[in-house]
């Protein structure tokens, strides 16, 4: 049912919670490859693109906002079939997630940029560094993607989610009836620290997660995680982008001898321990992920 209801209007405002900034900022749409993609563009300079992890949205860089539009032109997008963004019924394949990606960068008329990216959404980045590399200026890894996945993951609610084999529409009524449980647990696997997940945080995350048409395109890319392995993995040491590397040393999800394996096959790179932080690094200690993103954009080559 809820898959075929009409998706509620884009709100005008991103509205980061607290201890972030108050200032509302304007969500922008552009229509790439004739979808809707929801956006944030704030801040002049380079420009840095902010890329979400599988079933993210742009509200997981909320505290990144503020500080990096003093330095960058920061863009942060909720890629197709997440948040905001339209939600086609495609397959979700690494060579279409990057044909969105080139066509986003196109449409807002950026030629290259540093990009970050977080969990999945570090494997795109990684993607465009090894598909696009004239596009690509310098790539940060937070929390992702290494080679073999499934073998790393230690996350049991991300591994029930990528192994079940139920159809889309069986997941979305199990969405539907019992989604605030899982979320709860999700988030309590994601975030290390517990007390940082206050109401106002959890009843986000369950109004995303009941966005209408949100479960298949997880499903697909799911299913599409075997091309990552056989089209991108195999050739992480092939990456020449300068490289930062940035891990929650409590993550759970990829444990953090997981981005230290990563840091050793990306020759160059740059790794970097987030104490007390789990898979998203960048929204629990922000001021460390923060510092850490200025002075690597400014002084890298």
């Amino acid at each position: 049912m809820t898959a075929c209801a009409a998706p509620p209007p884009i709100p005008p405002y991103f509205e980061p919670l607290a201890p972030s900034p108050t200032e509302r900022i304007p969500i922008k749409t552009v229509l790439v490859h004739d979808q809707q993609i929801a956006y944030l563009d704030v801040g002049t300079g380079p420009p840095v693109i902010l890329i979400h992890g599988f079933g993210g949205s742009m509200w997981q860089w909320e505290h990144q906002q503020q500080a990096l539009s003093q330095h960058f032109r920061t863009v942060t997008l909720d890629l197709p079939g997440s948040g905001l963004s339209d939600k086609p019924d495609i397959d979700y394949l690494p060579n279409e997630m990057l044909d969105f990606c080139l066509g986003f960068m196109d449409a807002l008329q950026i030629p290259h940029a540093t990009l970050v990216g977080n969990s999945m959404g570090a494997g795109l980045a990684i993607g465009m560094a090894l598909s696009h590399p004239t596009r690509v200026d310098r790539l940060v890894l937070i929390g992702g993607l290494p080679s073999q996945v499934m073998a790393k993951l230690t996350s049991r609610s991300f591994r029930q989610a990528l192994e079940t084999r139920a159809p889309w529409w069986l997941v979305s009524f199990g969405n539907w009836l019992f989604g605030g449980m899982v979320t709860d647990s999700v988030l309590k696997e994601i975030v290390h620290d517990h007390t940082l997940l206050t109401p106002a945080v959890v009843d986000r995350s369950n109004l995303n997660r009941r966005r209408p048409g949100a479960i298949k395109p997880i499903m697909a890319m799911r299913n599409a995680l075997p091309s990552w392995e056989t089209d991108f993995a195999p050739h992480l040491a092939s990456i020449t982008r300068p490289t930062m590397i940035i891990w929650g040393e409590s993550d759970r999800v990829f444990p953090i001898g997981v981005g230290e394996e990563l840091h050793h096959r990306i020759r160059g790179s740059t790794f970097v321990r987030i104490p007390n932080a789990g898979h998203m690094p960048q929204w629990e200690r922000p001021e460390l992920v923060n510092r850490s993103l200025i002075t690597y954009i400014h002084t890298s080559p």
